[in-house]
């Protein structure tokens, strides 16, 4: 860590307008520019892009833009400002692919199930859009897997950390033995151990389905790809070539 790039401060600038104007606007743009599942009415074709500079709430904007400046910018220096962005952008567009095929599947599973149940196309359309089914249903189909296409179909994701995670996974690879410190839990933890750690959390959480309002998906999809990146240009000597 040392003093904050121009690049880094131009990304924390533009994440923090986001936010004040999430506060001015409030649910308008959150429409507008969150990440909507692909069929849902909301959903706009610059979402993947836009939600990557949404957040919901103080404490998840600056946890996100802590960690961009403390794990992006060893990584600018080394490989230089256009190479990062394109690592950043990357990551957080992968993240955006990976919480939107995993929405998919549990979107198409619970229809398969409401259609052998006994339900139209039309029947789970209504429930997916407004929430509205035959109670009757019930005894053929769990309200785990209503509850689950529902909030799969219409919640909207937000926040940076998909690139985040790109970033925390490429900062291992690089300083594997960096000393962290978790908060709740103030011992150094070297960074090898560290991420992986925070990525067994997400997946735990992702498969168990439980309710954290967090995307852990997203998290993984943005590791994954940032661990692609990285891993490739570790391997292949490009991390020593710096772009401008």
């Amino acid at each position: 860590m040392g003093r904050i790039s121009e690049t880094i401060k131009a990304l924390i600038i533009v994440n923090v307008i986001f936010y004040v104007g999430t506060m001015v606007l409030g649910e308008t743009s959150y429409r507008l520019f969150s990440l909507f599942y692909f069929e849902n009415p909301n959903f706009q074709f610059w979402q993947p892009l836009t939600h990557m500079f949404m957040h919901g709430g103080i404490m998840h904007i600056v946890f996100n833009m802590y960690a961009l400046w403390a794990f992006g910018s060893p990584l600018e220096q080394n490989w230089g400002r256009n190479k990062f962005l394109f690592f950043y952008f990357s990551a957080g567009f992968g993240a955006a692919l990976i919480h939107t095929l995993v929405n998919y599947y549990q979107v198409s599973s619970a229809a398969d199930v409401l259609l052998n149940a006994g339900m139209t196309q039309a029947d789970i359309t209504n429930l997916l859009t407004t929430g509205q089914y035959n109670a009757g249903i019930l005894n053929s189909v769990s309200m785990e897997t209503i509850q689950s296409a529902y909030n799969s179909f219409n919640t909207p994701a937000v926040g940076a950390s998909g690139a985040i995670y790109g970033i925390l996974v490429a900062f291992g690879l690089m300083y594997p033995n960096s000393e962290l410190m978790l908060m709740f839990l103030p011992v150094p933890i070297k960074a090898k151990y560290f991420i992986p750690l925070l990525l067994i959390g997400d997946l735990i959480f992702g498969i168990s389905g439980a309710g954290t309002g967090v995307a852990h998906f997203a998290h993984i999809g943005g590791a994954l790809f940032g661990f692609i990146m990285a891993y490739y240009w570790k391997k292949n000597s490009f991390d020593s070539h710096r772009w401008y």
